[in-house]
């Protein structure tokens, strides 16, 4: 399955950005996707199999938990293919960041009753 299959569920990326915040056990997962989604226990498993074999997700058992966490993998496949389309918004970043770093330094220099929301 290409990464962006794997990315186009929603109930995968919400899984995707609760890993992000920390390892969950698969029970956490499952209630949260469930009583977000309204799907059964069988199609969260699932979905966290896809995560797990596509390289976005991995597992360690803890006694009889299933742990779950963000595997980089699968995310340094979609930094890959983004990375051919960098050039085309690197460069306006780069202005917008030189335009800000000017705006403010000129600020810094204006006299204070010049200043924006400054009286005299």
């Amino acid at each position: 399955m290409h990464v962006f299959e794997v990315l186009s569920d929603p109930v995968r990326r919400r899984i995707l950005e609760l890993l992000g915040s920390g390892e969950m056990a698969s029970g956490e997962v499952v209630e949260a996707i469930g009583s977000e989604f309204g799907i059964t226990q069988a199609a969260v498993s699932q979905h966290l199999k896809v995560l797990r074999e596509s390289g976005f997700a991995r597992v360690r058992a803890d006694a009889q938990r299933r742990l779950y966490s963000v595997d980089a993998a699968g995310l340094q496949m979609v930094d890959a293919w983004l990375g051919q389309f960098r050039r085309f918004w690197e460069p306006k970043l780069d202005a917008l960041a030189t335009e800000i770093a000017r705006g403010k330094r000129e600020r810094r220099r204006a006299p204070i009753a010049a200043r924006p929301g400054k009286r005299a």
